[in-house]
């Protein structure tokens, strides 16, 4: 893995580099793979994610005084105050690791149906990718609080629009 590079010499470049040639998983099988470990990374920045945002509102709603979005987002930075640190430590929790799972399920389920695409139809086209976000925005559709058959036909439009138009950019960039 490292060639010449013993572990207190390696740079933070170093790991990167090889993060994207190393695989978290060995399943057996390389659907199973790809969807372990697309699933793990997405995972990975969906919790970052979702702390930084909350640490952002309450560092920002604690030198304003008072809240600085909607009133969602008020509701949500109260329940992060709680009657007690224990009870928002739990709301935090429970947020970051909703957020997460969304993160890591869209990842899985698009890689997943990309890579099982490709290999049914023998090609990977703007085809494979529009079908591919079109069931994974229905998938996260799914998984939000207020779910409706408008929000799931939206989030199914979105998703099919961006996937298909993130294959055709990348044949032209």
């Amino acid at each position: 893995m490292f060639e010449n590079k013993n572990l207190e010499t390696r740079s933070v470049l170093d790991e990167l580099r090889n993060f994207e040639k190393n695989v978290f998983f060995d399943l057996g099988h390389p659907l199973l793979n790809r969807i372990a470990d697309c699933f793990v990374r997405a995972a990975g920045i969906g919790a970052v994610q979702a702390l930084s945002k909350e640490a952002y509102f309450t560092a920002v709603e604690g030198c304003n005084g008072d809240t600085v979005a909607s009133p969602k987002k008020a509701q949500q930075v109260a329940a992060l105050r709680g009657e007690t640190n224990q009870k928002s430590v739990e709301a935090l929790m429970k947020r970051t690791g909703k957020e997460t799972l969304q993160w890591g399920m869209v990842a899985g389920v698009y890689s997943g149906l990309t890579y099982g695409l490709k290999e049914a139809r023998g090609t990977h086209d703007w085809k494979n990718s529009a079908l591919a976000g079109a069931l994974t925005g229905g998938a996260l559709a799914l998984t939000l609080e207020h779910s409706s058959h408008e929000k799931v036909v939206q989030c199914v439009i979105t998703g099919a629009a961006l996937s298909t138009a993130a294959n055709l950019l990348a044949g032209v960039l």
